[in-house]
């Protein structure tokens, strides 16, 4: 992938992602563009024109601290993507270590978990780790390695999967963004934006450059052993592996999704045991109700 002029890059999409409205300007005159003007950045940021417009050219590399805060105020930026844009800054010449193997003592951790699904994923969103319920619950994503490739390159499973496949499409390219840093510092995230490159979705989605974590969330699943699940889930980073995430997963208690992750322990078990999973058999009761992201 092409890691000339990430900051430039990042500037022109964020800027063309900012209404005037949004930015407190005048909005009464059609636009040929999106977005502000560069010198509507420029002015809200308080800088010269001609300054700006080198930014976003690349002859203006190392912008300063204060520079950096004033254009994220102009540009609207949340903290992940104004963390983002010093990176793109502070760490295009620091190449940064690649995911470090998942301790023993973490793999011993998750595999006492025996009734709650635990993944362990890398900065690029590779799965490196996952206890028997977790690596049930994700059986589908396994062969890819990493969930975004099965998103954008299995659509068709991955949209059955997925019961909200668009908003699970756009945060995980967004917090791919925001855990894996920039492409620049990172090879394994610049193979994968090339591998995944591939896909329209998936390029058009990359190049707005929206840049989200999270530490939460609510999952909506159909698996093909025992069909509709709604999980929450938390992440939690492992400390002392840079870049390596947690992610647990439960049910509502009492819910039909707890029951269904009941019949999928049931079915890993036999499956260990050599008894066979049972087949998932659709009903015609109502699909759990649940926000994805």
């Amino acid at each position: 992938m092409d890691s000339v002029n990430q900051l430039g890059r990042f500037l022109r999409a964020r800027r063309a992602a900012v209404s005037p409205r949004e930015a407190g300007l005048p909005d009464d005159a059609p636009r040929r563009t999106p977005g502000l003007k560069q010198e509507e950045v420029a002015r809200l940021a308080g800088l010269s024109e001609g300054y700006y417009a080198r930014l976003e050219q690349d002859r203006e590399k190392y912008p300063s601290d204060q520079v950096l805060q004033a254009l994220a105020r102009a540009l609207r930026l949340n903290p992940d993507a104004a963390r983002y844009m010093r990176g793109l800054v502070r760490d295009q010449d620091r190449p940064t270590p690649p995911d470090a193997e998942v301790a023993t003592h973490v793999r011993r951790l998750i595999d006492a978990w025996d009734a709650t699904p635990a993944l362990v994923l890398g900065s690029c969103l590779d799965v490196l780790a996952g206890n028997a319920l977790g690596r049930a619950l994700y059986a589908p994503v396994l062969p890819y390695g990493n969930l975004v490739r099965f998103t954008f390159l299995d659509q068709a499973a991955a949209r059955v999967f997925y019961r909200d496949w668009r908003l699970i499409a756009e945060a995980g390219v967004a917090w791919l963004r925001a855990t894996a840093g920039p492409p620049a510092a990172r090879p394994r995230l610049a193979e994968l934006v090339e591998e995944l490159s591939t896909d329209a979705e998936f390029r058009r989605l990359w190049s707005r450059f929206d840049v989200r974590d999270k530490a939460s969330d609510v999952k909506r699943l159909c698996h093909p052993l025992v069909g509709d699940l709604t999980l929450n889930y938390q992440i939690f980073d492992v400390d002392g592996a840079s870049g390596q995430h947690l992610f647990i997963y439960q049910a509502e208690p009492g819910s039909p999704s707890e029951r269904a992750l009941l019949r999928l322990r049931e079915s890993a078990d036999a499956e260990r045991t050599g008894a066979g999973p049972e087949p998932h058999r659709p009903r015609s009761a109502s699909r759990d109700s649940g926000n994805s992201l």
